[in-house]
């Protein structure tokens, strides 16, 4: 070995530790203010923010299948990481657009959009292939590898520590025009990786016989044929195979769509997830040790899907807690809600030395846990955090405010259970999948990430809502209402005063309907009927829907008949400026919210409040935790003395 193994870590490493640090620093930056956006500035409901968020967050674990085929069929993996980080950075780009034009609804849901089209593609070929690269700065057998890619790990969580506090520090500051900001530093977060990766990569980015790494495509680990004893190569998934799975995936689709009504995203996620394990496992030239050691695989990504559907409500459900129901004055000031998004980096950093020491301790006496006993303690104190959190939110008022100590404590033993189960699931597959079909399965096991992902976009759209925005109009409201509505001014300083909690506004009995079937427009509200009276609303409904809609100085309350559906509401008014061709105009926007919007359900369980919402993740990660535990003995017995 060259005196290079004694001297330390190559210069390369620190270059891809930057590298990725920044942007991981870009994505995580966008992640923290992404549904604060969608529901503070588009004023997107919190169920279709968390859809488009599942939707994101699933597909950026799918590419990676691509990026990782391209570099290895043609590329190779400096480039992909070149484009990726092009693509990346022009997405934060119109994420930035988004933020500047968020007044122009239709458009900045455009700008958004493609710049989240463009940031999955990106991370789909950045993603795979930095990693791939670490390795091979080192020879074969080189002892320094683990600590490389714990190093490597660490940038990932420091940008992940950063990106919250940097963007939402510049972000998330309470006025919707400021998310634009956030959404620029992680635009230059993504430009600075890409820089230092161009002008470091042919210097510092070599072996240690000073070859350059991931120029050429790696072609010979794809072409690898089998021969059977009569020396005919083996296919190894027979046209028939692959036809039938095709016709899985497809029926699956229809079955997604059209029974569980389901969005077209989560309808491709899902039957992909299920399709593609069934059509590596029906390869004929597995054998049977094979095959056991693979339906281990599968079994611990299925109970990993439940893990990750938990833990990342973080970007979502966890960001309307945060937002909502906490207390997040500390000396005086308020910390942006963005900001609880760091704590799982630091509790990383904090606690990964010490389940490092656990477990060799333990492996030096024969009593470390095998992987899939791991990944069940991993489920448990999943299920633990969302008890702590629950028993948090019992019986308390939706006005009330809880301490932050409580979403401290959740993210900190959530954090425990991840150090239990992500490291030790990656190291599982490369330990048990066969050489020939090691990236495949690799793939299923993002695959199965990718529909956690979008599975906990699904989850965070149980969230129970007091007060629900149902329409915006931009035209066709009538002049009765606008009458109405501009001699109902609302003075907001006198709510928290009132002793009752409640405050009078004027009633009256609308109906909405479409003035086009067909058209895309907006709705109009006909049948207007004002009444003289007056009737109470609470204080809390007002400043729920004035946290959303901070311009808001006009409302009237009423019942309003939508079709077959009737709900009391409150109608509200304002006027927002809107430039276009630097030419400042006002544009009148009225606003429908629901004051008692239906309550959602999951699989006959009614979701009433928060506690209802969380406790159905201590169910799910809980059941899911016994039952691989239970599961891990004939598990450990498949993997054939791996463990």
């Amino acid at each position: 070995m060259s005196d290079q193994a004694t001297k330390g870590h190559p210069k390369g490493l620190y270059v891809l530790f930057v590298t990725e640090m920044w942007e991981r620093f870009s994505y995580y930056g966008m992640r923290a203010l992404f549904v604060l956006f969608m529901t503070k500035a588009l004023l997107f409901d919190k169920a279709f923010g968390s859809q488009v968020y599942g939707s994101y967050t699933g597909l950026v674990y799918l590419t990676p299948l691509i990026g990782g085929y391209m570099a290895d069929r043609y590329w190779g993996n400096r480039k992909s990481i070149i484009v990726g980080g092009v693509l990346m950075a022009a997405g934060q780009f119109f994420m930035f657009l988004a933020g500047t034009f968020f007044q122009q609804i239709d458009f900045a849901s455009m700008m958004m959009y493609i710049g989240l089209t463009f940031l999955i593609l990106g991370n789909g070929f950045f993603k795979p292939n930095i990693s791939t690269m670490v390795g091979q700065l080192y020879p074969q057998g080189d002892k320094r590898v683990d600590s490389a890619f714990t190093i490597f790990y660490m940038g990932i969580n420091l940008g992940a520590f950063i990106a919250p506090l940097l963007c939402g520090y510049l972000g998330d500051t309470g006025n919707p025009a400021d998310f634009r900001w956030g959404f620029l530093a992680a635009c230059v977060g993504m430009i600075l990786s890409l820089v230092l990766f161009i002008f470091l990569k042919n210097k510092y980015i070599v072996t240690p016989e000073g070859e350059q790494i991931g120029m050429a495509p790696n072609k010979a680990r794809m072409e690898t044929v089998e021969v059977d004893t009569a020396g005919e190569v083996k296919k190894t998934f027979p046209l028939s195979t692959i036809i039938i799975w095709g016709g899985i995936c497809v029926a699956l689709f229809a079955f997604f769509k059209l029974y569980m009504e389901m969005d077209i995203i989560g309808c491709f996620i899902f039957s992909l997830t299920i399709s593609a394990p069934g059509l590596i496992i029906s390869d004929p030239s597995l054998t049977k040790v094979e095959k056991q050691r693979i339906w281990v695989i599968y079994i611990v990504a299925f109970f990993v899907i439940f893990f990750w559907s938990a833990f990342e409500q973080a970007g979502a459900s966890l960001t309307y807690f945060a937002e909502e129901q906490t207390n997040r004055t500390l000396f005086g000031k308020t910390i942006p809600t963005s900001y609880f998004q760091s704590i799982n980096a630091v509790a990383i950093v904090i606690f990964a030395p010490l389940f490092v020491w656990l477990w060799g301790g333990l492996g030096k006496r024969n009593m470390e846990p095998a992987s899939p006993f791991k990944q069940s303690i991993g489920l448990f104190l999943l299920a633990l955090g969302y008890l702590v959190i629950a028993m948090g939110v019992q019986g308390i008022n939706p006005s009330t405010k809880l301490s932050m100590i409580w979403l401290v404590s959740l993210y900190t033993i959530h954090t425990f259970g991840e150090l239990c189960l992500s490291p030790i699931g990656l190291s599982m597959v490369n330990k048990l999948a066969p050489v020939k079909l090691a990236s495949l399965l690799m793939g299923v096991w993002f695959l199965s990430t990718a529909a956690a992902n979008k599975f906990a976009g699904t989850l965070s759209e149980l969230y129970p809502e007091e007060v629900k925005l149902e329409k915006s109009f931009n035209k066709n409201t009538t002049p009765e209402i606008m009458a109405m509505l501009n001699a109902q001014v609302i003075d907001t300083n006198t709510w928290k005063l009132d002793p009752t909690g409640n405050t009078q506004i004027a009633y009256a009995s609308i109906s909405l309907s479409k003035t086009n079937k067909d058209s895309k427009s907006a709705d109009s509200i006909t049948n207007v009927s004002i009444d003289s009276v007056k009737k109470d609303i609470s204080v809390y409904a007002l400043k729920v829907i004035k946290s959303n809609n901070r311009n808001f100085n006009r409302v009237i309350m009423t019942d309003v008949k939508d079709g077959d559906n009737s709900y009391p509401a409150i109608i509200t008014h304002d006027s927002v400026e809107v430039v276009v061709n630097r030419v400042s105009t006002k544009k009148e926007v009225v606003q429908v919210w629901n004051l008692k919007p239906k309550k959602p359900s999951f699989l006959g369980m009614q979701i009433n409040t928060l506690y209802d919402f969380f406790m159905l993740f201590v169910y799910m990660a809980g059941i899911a935790s016994i039952i691989l535990f239970f599961l891990s003995k004939k598990l450990l017995s498949m993997m054939g003395g791996v463990r």
